[in-house]
This record gives C-alpha cells, sequence and structure tokens, in this order.
C-alpha cells in the first residue's frame, strides 16, 4: 500500500496492525491517527480476523504526539484543536471497542498517547526494557483524550500520581499498577504474544464479543436487581447462541469446538 505508516499482517486468524514511524519513535501525526484508525477498523470488521495485535516497529512502541504535528497544532483554532483532539479520540474508541480481543506488544518506550493505545487495549505484555510516561504536565498540557482509559486501567489513586509527576517508570512499576499484564524479556516479547493470541483462539470468538461487552456493562455498577437481572439475561443469551450450544456439546461428545484451530 502507498501509506506503509502503519503495516497491517494477516496470518491465520490473528492481525498485527504495527505502528510503522521509527524514525520519530511511532509519534503521533494527522495521517498516523487516520491510517491506525482505519486499519484497526477494517480488522474489526474482518470476519476472519479473530485477534488483533498492535505493535510498534523500532525502538519505540509509541512515543506520543509528533514534535512538528505540535508545533503545527500550536497554530491551530480552537475548531480546528477539538478536530484534531477527536480524531485521537476517535481512534482509541475504535481500538477499546473493537469486538475482539486486542493484545499490545509494548517493546520500548510508550509515552503520552502511546500509554493511551496501551489502555485501550484488553491484554498488554510489556519487553523489560519498556518504559512509561504521562509527560503532558510537563508541556503545559493535560492527558485528556486518553484519560477515560487509562484511568480505568490503572485506577484513580495511580492516574494522579503519573499524570501530575509526568515521572517515566518501567516495565516492573507498570506490571504493579495494572497498565501491562506481563513483562518478558524483549527477545521473548514477540513469542509469548504468539502464545497468548493461540490461547485466545481456543475460545469463541463470540464468547469473545459477549465478554468485552459484559465488562463494559458491569465495570463500576452497583450489585444490585437491575444488574442481576443484566447479567442473567446475558447469560441465557449466550447458553441459547449457536457458540454457546456447541461449546457444551463439544465438551460433552469429548471433541474440539468448531472454532478451534
Amino acid at each position: 500500500m502507498a501509506d506503509d505508516t502503519v503495516l497491517v499482517a494477516i496470518e491465520g486468524a490473528v492481525a498485527t496492525v504495527t505502528l510503522n514511524r521509527p524514525e520519530v519513535h511511532n509519534a503521533f501525526d494527522d495521517a498516523l491517527i487516520a491510517r491506525l484508525t482505519d486499519a484497526l477498523s477494517d480488522a474489526g470488521v474482518n470476519a476472519d480476523v479473530r485477534v488483533v495485535v498492535l505493535a510498534g516497529r523500532g525502538k519505540s512502541f509509541c512515543a506520543g504526539a509528533d514534535l512538528a504535528h505540535m508545533k503545527k497544532a500550536a497554530g491551530f483554532s480552537e475548531v480546528e484543536n477539538i478536530a484534531d483532539a477527536q480524531a485521537l479520540a476517535r481512534l482509541l474508541m475504535v481500538l477499546g471497542g473493537l469486538p475482539k480481543p486486542t493484545v499490545a506488544l509494548v517493546q520500548g518506550p510508550a509515552y503520552g498517547g502511546g500509554v493511551g493505545l496501551v489502555s485501550a487495549c484488553d491484554i498488554a505484555i510489556a519487553a523489560e526494557r519498556a518504559s512509561f510516561a504521562l509527560t503532558e504536565v510537563r508541556l503545559g498540557l493535560i492527558p485528556a483524550v486518553i484519560s477515560p482509559f487509562v484511568v480505568r486501567a490503572i485506577g484513580e489513586s495511580h492516574s494522579r500520581r503519573f499524570m501530575l509527576t509526568g515521572e517515566r517508570f518501567g516495565a516492573e512499576t507498570a506490571l504493579r499498577i495494572g497498565l501491562v499484564h506481563e513483562v518478558v524479556p524483549g527477545e521473548d516479547l514477540e513469542a509469548r504474544g504468539a502464545e497468548v493470541a493461540r490461547m485466545l483462539l481456543q475460545c469463541s470468538p463470540d464468547a469473545h464479543r459477549r465478554a468485552k461487552a459484559l465488562i463494559d456493562a458491569v465495570a463500576g455498577r452497583p450489585i444490585d436487581e437491575t444488574l442481576a437481572d443484566d447479567v442473567a439475561h446475558r447469560i441465557a443469551a449466550a447458553r441459547a447462541s449457536d457458540d454457546g450450544k456447541e461449546g457444551i456439546a463439544a465438551f460433552l461428545e469429548k471433541r474440539p469446538p468448531r472454532w478451534r484451530v
């Protein structure tokens, strides 16, 4: 394709979407945001794709906003600034709203919007050398657009610390606060990502869709009769679904379900 700022490789049922601006540490500009949004949207509606892996080429995962783009944005009108921010918001909404599992492979630094990408994925695996920072306040800015995903991932308390200090932290701290789920040696990152993808492919794609919707529906809600009724209807619908029936039948018949690859 003519625009190679984002690379898409589909192998079997796994789509790997790779940020490909290593010369600027995969930093965002308006073109990269648009291309990445399109690539993720396409993967989301591709019936052959069941798992989406997000990666970065080069030393960095994503350094946040591109400096040249930031300089350009400094001269934007209010309307232009809002439109620019809404483009990033849409990217994160597309990534966070994909109906299939998403896995971030963080091989190096992830700053600002890069932390937003990690936060918007279902599963995040970091190399030992990876580092993270929410540096916006050091530039007189705030991590507004990424904040819903970051606060959801690491909670209010950790968000207060790292959004207010702008300090850099390592992979082990990211693991401790819940930003990433595993830390592995850098040379093992791709292999571990492939293992996780294989685990995900053992599961029902319809159940993945329903499970992601379930998490969104119950997170932060009070446990009351309304919620109890909601989840009861959800499991009833899953039991009556084609995949629900197939999964139970396969278990009882001691055979793999049809979706297993």
